[in-house]
């Protein structure tokens, strides 16, 4: 994944946020037992941290621009003014992170068809992606069901233009090769590693898998090749996070295959799991001590009114040392915060009660059932 320099600090100086840099690590600088940086497989992005020796993570789930919407529709009768459609407060959250992170579920192109058959099919406008670093998003997965919606020029115009923008992404590429590659984060002494991969679609398969010549996603329906990714990012990375498509649509009902899944990217490395694809919030499971997000939901996606969120995880080379809710509610075709005390303990304990061994407490910190 290479970046357009230039035009970064452009929006550096237009937007006043800095981007992620792609930089060349300092050989004799001591990363604790991360491996040495010169033969990892993928590419490292610096990123300051706010609290030495910690790194506040954050997650969110679906969002589209496409065009033709409801959603969109709202962002341009607002004049095309994105914290219409997220909440300022909500955006200065996502600022506060070290390192944000959502599910990119469409395709940044002009060019194009549809997929035959495939009922919804999602392309936004390439320059859509600024708005990514509005929301202070600082890498995204591609690793779903729509971002091959217009064939493979469509997600090759896509990943040249999150590289034109600085965006970073996992879960999709030019060639398997690219599919499997780790973005990792230098974040103060902390090395962090971030892949993706999709189980979706699990019957009739629209989303080409990426091939050793040909663009397309990873995939984990059989999850063998993406357990050797991530026994490869926990190697040469001191956090692994695993950011996954998988379940159902519609239900926050967590399927087995899903557990199954989830479990082994823990024994192969994961020291955070997070979930998208069923459109809607499910439980969160606590599995040799590593916390599994099932799914997040959508975040800004369409005109329903659905229970959201953010989940926010302060990490360091030991692990997690809290992990956070923080709720939200997409409604109209706008995604807030929520603030009324009464609504947030409701959120808290709906997502208590979808989850396995878990309890949330009245500040939204995620607890494994036992834990102090």
């Amino acid at each position: 994944m290479t970046n357009n320099m230039p035009l970064l600090f452009l929006l550096v100086l237009l937007c006043g946020v800095p981007p992620c840099q792609q930089v060349d690590i300092d050989r004799d600088k001591e990363y604790g037992e991360a491996a040495e940086p010169e033969n990892l497989p993928g590419t490292i992005y610096e990123k300051e941290v706010r609290v030495p020796g910690q790194v506040t993570l954050s997650f969110a789930g679906d969002i589209s621009f496409a065009e033709g919407y409801a959603n969109m529709a709202y962002y341009y009768s607002n004049g095309k003014d994105i914290t219409k459609c997220i909440s300022e407060d909500l955006i200065a959250c996502m600022d506060d992170a070290d390192i944000m992170m959502v599910n990119n579920e469409f395709t940044y192109s002009d060019r194009g068809q549809p997929l035959s058959g495939k009922t919804f099919t999602f392309r936004a406008k390439p320059e859509m992606a600024a708005e990514l670093d509005r929301l202070s998003v600082d890498i995204v997965s591609l690793a779903n069901n729509h971002v091959y919606d217009y064939g493979e020029t469509a997600l090759l115009d896509t990943l040249d233009t999150l590289d034109q923008y600085g965006i970073p992404y996992v879960g999709a590429g030019r060639n398997l090769g690219e599919a499997k590659e780790i973005a990792y984060f230098q974040a103060g002494d902390m090395r962090l590693a971030y892949v993706s991969a999709t189980q979706i679609e699990r019957s009739y398969v629209y989303t080409k898998e990426a091939t050793e010549t040909g663009a397309g996603v990873l995939r984990t329906y059989d999850p063998a090749v993406f357990l050797e990714v991530i026994r490869k990012a926990e190697e040469t990375s001191d956090f692994v996070v695993v950011y996954v498509h998988w379940g159902t649509e519609g239900t926050d009902q967590v399927e087995a295959d899903q557990r199954q899944l989830g479990y082994q990217y823990i024994d192969a490395g994961a020291d955070l799991v997070i979930g998208a694809h069923p459109h809607c919030l499910q439980g969160i499971e606590f599995y040799q001590g590593v916390p599994i997000v099932y799914s997040l939901g959508n975040y800004w996606f369409n005109s329903r009114t659905l229970n959201t969120g953010l989940v926010e995880a302060d990490v360091s080379k030991e692990g997690i040392l809290e992990l956070r809710f923080v709720p939200c509610l997409q409604k109209g075709c706008r995604t807030r915060l929520i603030q009324d005390p009464a609504a947030q303990q409701q959120a808290y304990r709906y997502l208590e009660g979808i989850s396995v061994n878990v309890q949330i407490d009245e500040e939204g910190r995620i607890l494994e059932k036992g834990d102090s």
